[in-house]
């Protein structure tokens, strides 16, 4: 069965606002909780701009992600305080391989 990743791309404003960094690991710990997760990464660079992808079982469950009351609060922030832009792309994960070694 396939399964779905939510690519959220962005740029902060202000890099050094501790709340932004506060609210995100509020987030993380969140959407753990959430029917139908699956995992997250996410990376910044020192200009600003950040990727984060979270992996997801269905289609209905990001909806319901992005529907959480709590999420709403940390999207209205991110749209007033701390991007100067972003970007967000659904996707569906077809076939997922990796490679490790030791």
């Amino acid at each position: 069965m396939p399964s779905y990743a939510v690519i959220f791309i962005s740029t902060l404003k202000d890099r050094d606002d501790a709340s932004y960094g506060a609210m995100a690991e509020k987030m993380d710990a969140l959407s753990r909780k959430q029917d139908g997760y699956m995992g997250i990464e996410s990376v910044r660079g020192t200009d600003g701009r950040g990727i984060t992808i979270s992996y997801w079982s269905s289609l209905d469950a990001i909806k319901k992600w992005k529907a959480n009351k709590e999420h709403g609060i940390a999207q209205s922030l991110g749209k007033s305080r701390w991007y100067k832009n972003y970007k967000v792309q659904v996707c569906r994960i077809e076939h997922d391989y990796n490679m490790v070694q030791s």
